[in-house]
């Protein structure tokens, strides 16, 4: 019985969905929240590091980890932006 319980959970967790939903619960807008956040907060502290360090190598790392923040910030943002309809795109 168990393992009938437990196979049909295995199922539904190797499922690919083929289209996001349309709407996003709230615990995922928090969770979406907390990322850009957090990449937006390390794109500022590796912008801000980048400016006070005078080591080019340091220097040019810290502003390609900015840029990688910002990407990742921009593309959140770009699939959480709510169409004029009200929908997720």
């Amino acid at each position: 019985m168990q393992q009938q319980i437990n196979t049909g959970k295995m199922n539904q967790a190797n499922q690919v969905m083929q289209q996001p939903p349309t709407m996003v619960s709230s615990k995922d807008l928090l969770y979406l929240t907390d990322m850009m956040s957090w990449n937006l907060n390390a794109t500022k502290k590796a912008h801000f590091f980048a400016n006070q360090c005078n080591i080019p190598e340091i220097k040019s790392a810290l502003e390609q980890a900015c840029q990688m923040h910002q990407k990742h910030y921009q593309k959140i943002l770009q699939h959480t932006s709510v169409q004029q309809n009200g929908m997720l795109q």
